[in-house]
């Protein structure tokens, strides 16, 4: 795990860039806490269902029996919010809040990527997006970035954010703790946010593999239902409180 430490940083977009429910850009403080320096792979996952008896993904998620998700040190995909939830108790750990995934993807300068401020990847590996190798709807026809999957955790370490976490822009969507409000920003707390009481859908961060730059910015957001089990959903890492 990486740490990252207390005090402030700007979170969402300033006027004029980013999508609507980025919006207003706030100063919100953190606590200092701890997060995983990359996604939970299929190994380590494997594990908790082997320790626990917690049900796989039915067979019916194709993708997780598919020699394409289910490299050990992949990212695992296909699990829903509850099944994250799950892995992280029995880890000791808990899902990040979306404030805390945005700090420590961002740091506290505020940058669009992990990286920096620019989409520099023309000769340079930093993210696993939509690319050449891009099956469905490739964005860029040039661009190789090595995969057309799922990339094995922390293939890009020029992508690190500045507390050291891979893989926080691409690769596989990520949970996070917090119901999804497309207006949460114009109400919620500035002093360790934990998003809004109830909701219908859950935060995910990070884009993923299928997706291009607007998604991969560390203040973009997105959600889905928190029963989603899809081949680029799914993924997540884990956060502990500092004590």
């Amino acid at each position: 795990m990486v740490y990252v430490p207390s005090g402030e940083f700007r979170m969402g977009s300033p006027p004029g860039e980013g999508d609507e429910d980025e919006h207003p850009q706030r100063s919100v403080h953190l606590n200092g806490f701890w997060m995983d320096k990359a996604e939970v792979t299929n190994a380590e996952y494997a594990r908790f269902l082997t320790a626990t008896g917690h049900p796989a993904p039915s067979f019916f998620y194709q993708h997780w029996n598919h020699s394409r998700y289910t490299h050990p040190h992949q990212p695992v995909v296909g699990v829903s919010w509850d099944d994250a939830a799950a892995y992280a108790e029995w880890a000791g750990k808990r899902l990040p809040t979306e404030s805390e995934w945005e700090k420590a993807a961002r740091g506290p300068d505020g940058r669009r990527y992990p990286w920096g401020s620019e989409w520099d990847i023309q000769t340079t590996r930093r993210c696993n997006f939509s690319d050449c190798n891009d099956p469905v709807a490739r964005s860029s026809s040039t661009i190789d970035d090595g995969y057309g999957y799922p990339a094995p955790v922390g293939s890009y370490p020029r992508g690190a954010s500045p507390y050291g976490c891979l893989d926080m822009a691409g690769n596989v969507w990520e949970w996070c703790a917090d119901w999804y409000d497309a207006a949460y920003y114009t109400y919620g707390e500035t002093y360790n946010p934990k998003g809004p009481p109830t909701g219908i859908y859950r935060v995910v961060r990070g884009g993923c593999w299928l997706y291009d730059a607007p998604y991969l910015r560390g203040a973009a957001r997105d959600s889905a239902y928190p029963s989603c089990r899809d081949f680029n959903y799914g993924g997540f890492r884990c956060v502990k409180s500092e004590r």
